[in-house]
């Protein structure tokens, strides 16, 4: 059986910045109230009226993870796009992005939200292990700034999400030091309508109106404290099971890299697993919340920040939208 490994990431994120200050002009909140329940200092947003869209930074994304993986696009069997902000309604943004990169490959897209890349890792893994493909492209990007209630009534959500993208190249592993061990993934549809967009909704005839316009249904809403709650409990169950799979310790652990949702979030995690900060990668402050893109753009800044090494024990872990959560274990 042909084993998989990361070959090379890239990542993107708009030049212009939010700070917790110029939100504070838009909606009534502060940095200090923000940095205290968020851990966000600032965050990046397309130009507003740029035509901008999750595509495009995708495409740059997998652009510089082709290059860093040295592999050329005529190379890619496969091309997965995992994101809650598609351009449009349909086609996916697997087929644009194809088109803007000039190649052939079949496409895949993933609808799931803030666990988008670590589905598009293990379905690269899967696919490379049953000799379906032999290099993959997964790009994980989001547009989100656009569908933000910039009011008073929509600022929880406001002060949290941002644009941005990452991609990463998988492909065949040559040795058993150097690859993808293993990926598990979980699902409690339960509490679908804890974290949610409800409207456009096909369940509806029309499936927008003014009406659910101007109740702010179109808007992401979330049930904080049973998000904080369950994000918290289950990032932390995912890894500690992903370790015991492979009989690995936390210690062991040469950087754990987890979903950028919430810092306080990331401390639960990071105490609970019994992890030293220099263990985990957090960039959140800099980029706030990037739902799919979040772990593949802090991968990608860590390597390019030299935390991540050859052999290196590497776990990636996320939670959110479904509700949907998972952790993968790597050896870099």
């Amino acid at each position: 059986m042909q084993r998989a490994r990361i070959l090379g990431t890239g990542s993107f994120a708009p030049e212009r910045v939010i700070t917790n200050a110029q939100l504070s002009q838009w909606i009534d909140t502060s940095d200090e109230w923000i940095v205290e329940r968020t851990g966000i200092r600032e965050r990046r947003w397309v130009e507003a009226g740029s035509g901008v869209g999750s595509s495009d930074l995708g495409t740059e994304a997998a652009r510089r993870a082709l290059a860093d993986a040295q592999i050329d696009g005529s190379k890619i069997d496969l091309i997965i796009f995992a994101t809650l902000s598609p351009d449009h309604d349909f086609p996916g943004n697997g087929p644009i992005l194809q088109q803007k990169l000039g190649l052939r490959a079949p496409t895949l897209d993933v609808r799931q939200q803030c666990t988008g890349f670590l589905y598009g890792v293990s379905i690269a893994d899967a696919y490379i292990r049953a000799g379906l493909a032999r290099h993959v492209l997964v790009v994980a990007a989001e547009v989100q700034s656009t569908g933000l209630d910039l009011s008073d009534r929509g600022r929880d959500m406001t002060v949290l999400f941002a644009d941005g993208a990452g991609a990463a190249v998988i492909g065949p592993a040559d040795d058993e030091q150097h690859l993808i061990l293993s990926t598990q993934l979980y699902t409690d549809g339960e509490h679908h309508d804890d974290l949610w967009c409800e409207f456009p909704s096909s369940k509806a005839g029309p499936r927008l109106t003014a009406e659910v316009m101007a109740e702010g249904r179109h808007y992401p809403r979330m049930n904080g404290k049973v998000v904080f709650k369950h994000a918290a409990q289950r990032i932390h169950d995912a890894v500690a099971a992903e370790l015991a799979k492979h009989g690995a310790r936390a210690e062991e652990l040469a950087l754990f890299v987890p979903h950028q949702a919430n810092l306080r979030i990331l401390e639960r995690v990071r105490d609970s697993l019994g992890l030293s900060p220099e263990q985990v990668m957090v960039n959140l402050d800099r980029y706030g919340n990037t739902t799919a893109a979040s772990i593949p753009l802090a991968l990608d800044e860590a390597r390019r920040m030299g935390r991540v090494r050859s052999g290196d024990l590497v776990c990636l872990a996320a939670f959110g939208a479904g509700f949907a959560w998972g952790a993968s274990l790597l050896r870099w």
